[in-house]
C-alpha cells in the first residue's frame, strides 16, 4: 500500500552517501594528474620524504609546460622569488609563516605547498578564539583513558603530531587567531622537533621530512601577537596584493573558471569585461585613488581582497546562469559588490555613494553599472 511504501534505513553518522562527489576536492586529488606528470618528470634530488623536488614543486605553484607537452596551472600569481624562498624554507628545519592581508591566497598556496611535498594537505589545523592546546599536542580517548589508563591506544594525536611521526608537513591556518598560551605549544615543537607526552613518559621525535606551514593575517595586529620566541622559530614570507590590475584580473578569471567548473555552473559567454570592473572598483577604494591617478577616495573598512572579488564574480555567474540569460551583466554583480564594499553600513554606505557619484557616474561606458548599483543601493 503507498502509506506502507519502505522507507530506506536512517543513515548512520559518518556514512558517505554513495555517488557524492567532493564539493572542494583536496589539492592532491584536485590536481593528481599535474602532480603525477611533475614527479615522472622531476629528475633533480629531492629532500627526504618530498614527493617532489624544490624545483618541481615551485613548478606546481608557478605553473609551466613540462617536455612530454603536459600543461601545469599556475596556482600562485605573484612574483616568482616569493615561491622560491618559500619552498626553500620547507627544505631547512625552519618552520615557514605565509603573512599577509586577507585575499593574498595564503592558505590557497599553503594547501598546494603541502600537497606537492606531501601529497598530504589535509594535517590541518583550523586557528580560532577557542582553539584548544590538544589541537596542536595530542588528547585523550576518555572511555579507554578511564578504563585503562594512559597508553598509546588512549593518545589521540594531533595533525600536527602525526605529521612529526610520518615526516610529512602540518598546515596551521589562522595562526594569530590562536590564544597565545596555546600558540606557544609550538615552541619545542619547532625548536627541538619533538613532542613530549609526560603522562607517558615518552617524547615524540620529528621525522626527517616533517615541517609547518602557518598562515596569519597581519590585520589581525594585537588580537593574538606571536611571542618573540614563537616568531624566531619562522621564516615569515609576506604575500602582497596582486601588483597590477591585469595580474589581479588574471587570478580572479582562473578561480572563478575552476569554481564554476566544480560547481557545475552553466557554461556562460565571455565575462572579462566585468569582471574587469569588478576588479577596478575594488582596486580604487582599495589603494584610495582611481586608476588614473587623478581622484583622491576614501576606502571602506572591509579589504575589498582578491578573495571577495572572485566571490563577487562567481555569485554573478550563479546568477545569470540561473536566473538570466547566461551572460554576465551589470546586474548580477552589482548586489555583490554593495555587499562586499558597506559592512558598516552608516560609515561605508557614505563612501560607497560618493564613489558612485564621482566616479562611476562620469566614467566612460559604465552608465549601466551605475545604473544597476544605484538600483541596488536605493
Amino acid at each position: 500500500m503507498p502509506g506502507n511504501a519502505e522507507r530506506p534505513a536512517p543513515r548512520t553518522e559518518g556514512e558517505v552517501l554513495p555517488g557524492g562527489t567532493a564539493l572542494r576536492p583536496h589539492a592532491e586529488d584536485a590536481f593528481a594528474h599535474e602532480l603525477a606528470a611533475l614527479a615522472a618528470a622531476d629528475d633533480r634530488p629531492r629532500p627526504e620524504r618530498w614527493r617532489l623536488s624544490p624545483w618541481a614543486v615551485a613548478t606546481y605553484l608557478l605553473g609551466g609546460t613540462l617536455p612530454d607537452g603536459t600543461v601545469i596551472t599556475p596556482k600562485y600569481v605573484g612574483p616568482r622569488r616569493i615561491v622560491e624562498v618559500a619552498v626553500a624554507t620547507l627544505a631547512t628545519d625552519r618552520a615557514l609563516l605565509l603573512l599577509g592581508v586577507p585575499g593574498t591566497a595564503k592558505t590557497w598556496v599553503s594547501e598546494h605547498l603541502a600537497a606537492a611535498v606531501s601529497g598530504d594537505s589535509t594535517l590541518l589545523v583550523q586557528g580560532t578564539a577557542g582553539t584548544p592546546e590538544e589541537a596542536i599536542r595530542y588528547g585523550w580517548d576518555y572511555a579507554r583513558l578511564l578504563a585503562h589508563g594512559p597508553s598509546r591506544d588512549a593518545l589521540v594525536p594531533s595533525p600536527v603530531l602525526r605529521a612529526m611521526a610520518h615526516g610529512t608537513t602540518a598546515r596551521v591556518e589562522e595562526l594569530t587567531r590562536i590564544p597565545t598560551d596555546v600558540q606557544d605549544s609550538l615552541i619545542t615543537v619547532l625548536s627541538e622537533k619533538t613532542l613530549p607526552i609526560p603522562e607517558l613518559g615518552e617524547e615524540v621525535q620529528a621525522v626527517r621530512g616533517f615541517n609547518l606551514i602557518a598562515t596569519a593575517n597581519d590585520r589581525d595586529r594585537g588580537v593574538n601577537d606571536l611571542s618573540s620566541a614563537l616568531r624566531r622559530r619562522f621564516n615569515t614570507v609576506v604575500l602582497p596584493l596582486p601588483e597590477t590590475a591585469e595580474a589581479e584580473v588574471e587570478i580572479v578569471t582562473r578561480r572563478v573558471e575552476q569554481l564554476g567548473h566544480s560547481l557545475d555552473l552553466p557554461a556562460t559567454p565571455d565575462a572579462s569585461d566585468e569582471i574587469r570592473r569588478v576588479v577596478t572598483v575594488f582596486r580604487e577604494l582599495r589603494d584610495g585613488v582611481t586608476a588614473d591617478g587623478r581622484t583622491r577616495l576614501k576606502s571602506p573598512s572591509g579589504t575589498l581582497s582578491t578573495a571577495e572579488a572572485i566571490s563577487v564574480v562567481t555569485g554573478g555567474l550563479a546568477l545569470a546562469s540561473h536566473f538570466g540569460d547566461g551572460v554576465l551583466r551589470p546586474g548580477d554583480v552589482a548586489a555583490g559588490v554593495l555587499g562586499a564594499v558597506v559592512r558598516d553600513p552608516a560609515a561605508d554606505r557614505v563612501v560607497w555613494q560618493e564613489y558612485l557619484e564621482t566616479v562611476v557616474r562620469e566614467r566612460d561606458g559604465w552608465k549601466d553599472f551605475y545604473r544597476a548599483c544605484r538600483e541596488v543601493s536605493a
